[in-house]
């Protein structure tokens, strides 16, 4: 009692986790139940399609023959056991072996892995670097020549399939004009141990066409997300304030403009960038680009169960990391996210 009257130890005086380490914690757990929860759906997908000792098997093996092998790949078991089995050691970073290389399935997609985000942010930054600029040409100018064909070749860009773009691009500027390469990745070097092709003239040369393929859609949303937030924001107050007091319109649209339209477009930025990893797969196959999308297909036909699921699980950690990273860009763009979330806290 006398430490409550003294200015003694009081409960409340205890120190409060952080906003942002409550959130960040919170994350944490939602992100590993939905790891498990895809992980079971994916592995009870695979489990339902067939039997990969069918495929993995000389088809005149005798039935020997095939029990050695499903037990050596650990298929005899019950599901539910295979399932623990892979989950247990999924938490320590062994998602099994490839049933047809033989190797651990997670240093398969590691490999692959550095190609495919190299197109994926190569990609993004194509379709940010030119769908910024133009949505701000076609917003601030809706009824001009320039702003209509914008528009015009935006509405294109969402209707042509990806896979007809890259047959075109190949026809057009590697068969009858010779400009390009049609395939594979070109020169790499070296770079904290993975091979990166943007730095060398043929590594970009390779990288041109399968980036601007898998762009394009990219592209298209957002020139047209940018288009309707100008639109919006050029009819706010405080752009027009800003140009009653004599502001340059450069200084306008970089300051007052553009700030405010960032965060609906980095959400999509971020959302965007792991859709296109996770999807890169025709991009991959037309161009040879030696991704994880020709690994994966390959996994698909042949029922290589590690290798899908573990591809899957890498994948949607991608998902998470990037959504947690568009979180924090959300309290940098906008100090209201962070006072928000100070509020609510206290």
């Amino acid at each position: 009692a006398g430490l409550r009257h003294c200015g003694g130890y009081n409960a409340q005086d205890r120190p409060r986790p952080s906003p942002m380490l409550a959130y960040a914690i919170r994350r944490l757990g939602q992100s590993v139940f939905v790891l498990v929860l895809m992980s079971f759906l994916v592995f009870v997908g695979v489990y339902a399609i067939g039997n990969p000792v069918e495929l993995l098997v000389n088809p005149q093996a005798d039935e020997a023959e095939r029990l050695r092998a499903t037990a050596a790949l650990g298929l005899d078991k019950p599901f539910l056991e295979q399932y623990w089995i892979f989950l247990k050691g999924a938490a320590g970073g062994d998602f099994g072996k490839s049933f047809v290389f033989n190797v651990p399935a997670l240093s398969l997609i590691l490999d692959k892995l550095p190609a495919t985000i190299e197109l994926a942010f190569v990609a993004m930054v194509i379709a940010v670097l030119l769908g910024i600029p133009l949505g701000l040409v076609a917003g601030l100018k809706p009824d001009s020549f320039a702003g209509r064909a914008i528009m015009a070749g935006s509405i294109v860009g969402f209707s042509l399939p990806t896979f007809w773009v890259g047959l075109v691009l190949i026809m057009a500027f590697s068969v009858h004009l010779g400009w390009l390469p049609s395939n594979g990745r070109g020169e790499t070097v070296m770079v904290a141990g993975i091979p990166v092709s943007f730095l060398t003239a043929d590594g970009l040369a390779h990288l041109a066409m399968p980036a601007f393929n898998l762009a394009l859609f990219k592209l298209s949303l957002l020139i047209r997300l940018t288009r309707a937030g100008t639109r919006e924001a050029v009819l706010q107050d405080y752009v027009k304030f800003a140009r009653a007091k004599g502001l340059s319109q450069t200084r306008v649209i970089g300051v007052h403009v553009l700030k405010n339209i960032l965060i609906p477009i980095v959400t999509v930025i971020g959302l965007e960038l792991g859709s296109v990893i996770a999807f890169a797969i025709v991009t991959e196959s037309i161009f040879a680009w030696p991704g994880t999308g020709k690994l994966l297909i390959d996994s698909i036909n042949q029922l290589d169960r590690p290798v899908i699921v573990a591809y899957l699980l890498v994948i949607v950690t991608l998902f998470i990391v990037i959504n947690f990273v568009v979180d924090l860009l959300y309290s940098l763009l906008d100090p209201r996210v962070r006072l928000g979330g100070a509020a609510a806290a206290h």
